[in-house]
This record gives C-alpha cells, structure tokens and sequence, in this order.
C-alpha cells in the first residue's frame, strides 16, 4: 500500500518580508493564499501561489519577527522551480525591479534568479525553448545559483 500524496509547498525563510513579498509577487506574478501571525511564536507565516484559491504548489515565507541575523543558505537546499510561458517576459520584469538573473536564458529554456533572501529560484519555458535572441544569448551568469 502506498498512500497518496501531493504536493503542498516549499519552505523558505525571510529576513525582510515586504522585499521577499515584492520579489515573489511583483516579479515572480504569485499570489498571497493565506498568512498566518503567530504572537506567541512570534513569526508569520506567508503562503503564494499561483492562484489566490490556493489550489497550485505554494512557497511558504517564514517570517520570524526576531530574527537579526542573516541565515546561512548552501546549495544543499536545491531550488524552486515555476513553468512560466514566456522566460524572456519574466526575466525582463525581474530585471526592471532590481533582480539579478544568476544564470539568464542564453538557451530560450532556463533561467536562474535568488530571492532576497538567496532562495534558488528556476524559471522553465513552458513547451519548446523559445528562439535565441539578446540580449538573453550572451548575458553571462552572475554568482551562483
């Protein structure tokens, strides 16, 4: 017996949370599903996804109100990834807000971005690769990802 399971989300925490609320809903186009504020743990806890009625994977911002020091992040995390339909679009709005593309869509398929936080976040062009054009084609990686 195996029993059945689905996704629910992917945890990830925040040290500035109007700056990671900007970053996934401004550039990333997410939505807010539901917050709770927890007076007694002191943290809130932000779920987004791509539709309001919370029937999509979601990413769970965990604010914790205390927190004063930056978190240590490793690449033993992995990432995020969203299926967007135009990679160029997305990446060109991440842009305009201030967001570095750590590898840009050289290939029309796949990009990376971080968070505010340094959260890993892959973009994926839905369906076949879109044509090569700049500058996306010979914009170097920036960092690491």
């Amino acid at each position: 017996y195996v029993a059945a399971m689905r996704y629910l989300h992917t945890m990830g925490r925040v040290r500035d949370l109007p700056a990671a609320l900007r970053f996934f809903c401004e550039g990333l186009g997410l939505q807010e599903v539901r917050r709770r504020d927890s007076e007694q743990g002191r943290y809130t806890l932000v779920f987004l996804g791509e539709k309001a009625d919370g029937d999509s994977p979601q990413i769970e911002l965990t604010y914790n109100w205390d927190q004063a020091d930056p978190y240590t992040h490793g690449r033993n995390f992995g990432h995020v990834a969203y299926e967007v339909d135009d990679i160029y679009a997305v990446c060109q709005r991440l842009l305009d807000k201030g967001v570095t593309l750590s590898r840009p869509p050289r290939d029309g398929r796949m990009a990376f971005v971080r968070s505010p936080d340094k959260v890993s976040i892959e973009l994926l062009q839905r369906g076949a690769p879109l044509p090569l054009r700049e500058p996306w084609k010979s914009m170097p990686n920036v960092g690491e990802w």
